[in-house]
């Protein structure tokens, strides 16, 4: 590729039109088989082409004698076009700041109400890649709120993953005799000291922290930040380690 063909392959110009428009100021004027043959390319494919650079606005049409003619605009044009394009995109630069979201830099937030949407952060938890969750768990309320058939299946689901689960619980909240610290359920629980009663439920995982009201707040979020998610497993190992093991 010619150094010209480079250049105007990275204006944003194809192949062809490349071609037909290096014909077109060769040419001056010329009709579509005229340019055609000089592109070395189909009359159909010219035409096509043609009429594609004169909505870029690198041709224009004239007419000699009721006979159609292209006549290519001068290079200079491409400067007017690339300002045109710098300014469209600095217009909109503001809003394409505010979705530029990279991980590591920004932090990704979502954000649900009601069941479905308590839901779809446990289902997001199902994802983690490390096999390990780390969780503070309010078992009144998530039982006042996805209910204990959903979380029966929910937690078939996460053996059959793999997935491994250290929680921290009330034994205020722990309205029922379920759940319990056994390996067969991949399940390591220790009860928070006297006074700790949790209103939500929290999962720690990969990048991420999970958090699930009670049915009095109605909503589930899931934060995606390394820097959230580190300085809440830290705190996580804090009160883990004042916690005792269940009986």
């Amino acid at each position: 590729m010619s150094t010209i063909s480079h250049a105007l392959s990275q204006f944003g110009l194809t192949h062809n039109q490349s071609n037909v428009y290096l014909a077109l100021l060769e040419l001056g004027e010329a009709k579509t088989q005229d340019i055609a043959k000089r592109a070395k390319i189909l009359r159909t494919t010219a035409y096509e082409v043609l009429e594609q650079l004169k909505a870029i606005g690198l041709a224009t049409v004239s007419y000699r004698k009721g006979v159609r003619v292209y006549i290519g605009e001068s290079p200079k044009k491409l400067d007017q076009l690339l300002d045109a394009k710098k300014k469209t995109i600095h217009d909109v630069l503001p809003e394409l700041e505010s979705l530029y979201n990279i991980s590591g830099f920004k932090p990704k937030m979502r954000y649900y109400e009601g069941i479905e949407g308590y839901k779809t952060v446990y289902g997001d938890t199902l994802n983690v890649t490390s096999k390990r969750l780390y969780a503070i768990l309010s078992m009144q309320d998530l039982l006042d709120t996805v209910g204990e058939n959903y979380m029966d299946g929910y937690i078939q689901r996460r053996i059959s993953a793999g997935i491994h689960l250290s929680v921290i619980r009330s034994e205020t909240k722990d309205i029922k005799p379920i759940w319990p610290d056994d390996p067969k359920y991949l399940r390591m629980l220790r009860y928070a000291p006297s006074g700790f009663i949790f209103p939500l439920t929290m999962y720690i995982y990969d990048n991420k922290v999970s958090l699930m009201s009670s049915k009095h707040e109605n909503f589930g979020m899931i934060i995606e930040s390394h820097e959230f998610m580190e300085t809440q497993k830290a705190l996580f190992d804090v009160l883990w380690s004042a916690s005792a093991k269940s009986a």
